[in-house]
């Protein structure tokens, strides 16, 4: 090993997920002060050995510091039916996959052993609080976003039941003639062309003041309500809340034809997973999946076509709103031939780190990794390789030294760590 790599602070071989995730769980359970939320971040969506590492993590943290929730990159007003199915609630489980994520990622094998995993750990967890499963996304898709109605229905449905005529409320009927028909708000060629976009009409305003005059309501009502309204429904109407007011503020950015349009919609969508995240973390120490840019507490950006975009991510409104409360470990990748993802080259962070790591897996401070001299490029669009802003932005990396096709699909172990 070179003297210009420290040492990691932990490492394992790259089939051996257990040893690594007990080391990354025994040091956040040893912090003065653990987090509250734990970023866990993966360099490229689509790679399933991102997914296994988090779920030999997470069975760690519940084990060894006190874990009780998971968030993933995933729609939160979807996710609420995995968490009832982890709960306990019955059907099929290829229907809890399909309808309770977004993304296409309910087709993942990693996804689908977490949530056997966490149904299955629930049986058994009767004197300890049950773990939760929850999406902290905004309930939009990359290139669409759907009619806030379902949202906007439960929220009018609690008042009406929980507040009553004291609240003024309008009849659904008003809310319902504004929405009109879904189809025109699902309309996908809105995302590139804002002229499609419904976000420019008026109706869209009006329902955009009386949603925030619902919204207001049930904040008003909450110190009378939340003692007496079961907690699920509460959290529901606060959720159905946040995410009719998100719809309605992106349908209106997308109809907008700006030179910042996408930029914007960026900034809505990472400010909305930052305020799920809050909301999630009441529950107790949370560790959040997702890509290692929106977990970042610096300035992020990408490109699209032409533009490049730049845009606050959660991580930077979390690092902001809760400090300590919020640390990251973003995942570094080597090299993954199936993926188009080469050997790097020896300037570059994942080069100098491949060259002087052994095989395996590794945890290292990200404040003691040498910055770059040269910055990796991909030819695939779905990895972000360290750019020069990174390691200033996360507490630890987990360096993969590579990844090569998998054999076989993983599983949970019962009552074990997942693999």
């Amino acid at each position: 090993m070179t003297t210009s790599v420290p040492t990691p602070l932990a490492s394992a071989n790259s089939d051996e997920h257990g040893p690594l995730a007990h080391a990354v769980a025994a040091r956040i359970a040893d912090l003065p002060h653990p987090p509250r939320l734990l970023g866990f971040g993966e360099p490229m969506h689509g790679e399933e050995e991102f997914g296994l590492l988090r779920n030999a993590v997470f069975a760690a943290l519940v084990e060894r510091a006190g874990f009780t929730s998971i968030a993933l990159e995933s729609s939160a007003w979807h996710g609420r039916v995995v968490d009832g199915y982890v709960a306990g609630a019955e059907g099929p489980e290829d229907e809890v996959m399909t309808a309770g994520f977004t993304h296409g990622f309910g087709a993942s094998p990693a996804n689908r052993a977490l949530v056997r995993w966490m149904r299955e750990q629930n049986r058994h967890r009767t004197d300890t609080p049950r773990l939760r499963f929850a999406g902290f996304d905004a309930a939009v898709e990359m290139m669409a976003a759907p009619s806030p109605r379902p949202a906007l229905r439960l929220l009018h449905g609690f008042l009406r039941a929980h507040v009553g005529d004291e609240a003024d409320l309008p009849p659904w009927d008003t809310l319902d003639r504004l929405l009109g028909a879904d189809e025109p708000w699902e309309d996908a060629a809105a995302a590139m062309d804002p002229a499609r976009s419904v976000g420019g009409e008026p109706r869209v305003r009006d329902l955009r003041a009386i949603t925030d005059d619902l919204r207001r309501t049930l904040r008003g009502e909450a110190p009378r309500l939340r003692p007496v309204v079961d907690p699920a429904v509460f959290e529901d109407a606060l959720l159905a809340a946040r995410t009719a007011a998100d719809l309605l503020a992106y349908h209106q950015v997308m109809a907008q034809d700006t030179e910042h349009r996408w930029d914007r919609l960026a900034t809505l969508r990472d400010t909305a997973m930052a305020d799920n995240l809050e909301a999630i973390a009441v529950h107790g120490p949370t560790l959040v999946f997702a890509h290692n840019q929106h977990l970042r507490t610096g300035t992020t950006g990408m490109t699209l076509g032409p533009m490049t975009l730049r845009w606050q991510p959660a991580g930077a409104h979390l690092a902001d709103r809760v400090g300590d409360g919020y640390r990251t470990i973003a995942c570094v990748l080597g090299e993954a031939p199936q993926h188009g993802i080469p050997t790097p080259p020896p300037d570059t962070v994942e080069g100098t780190l491949q060259r002087a790591l052994p095989p395996g897996n590794h945890l290292l401070s990200a404040a003691a990794v040498p910055r770059p001299t040269a910055l990796r490029t991909s030819a695939n669009p779905a990895y972000f390789p360290v750019d020069d802003t990174l390691l200033a932005e996360v507490d630890e990396i987990l360096f993969v030294h590579g990844v090569g096709p998998r054999t076989r699909p993983p599983h949970p172990e019962p009552g074990g760590v997942l693999r």
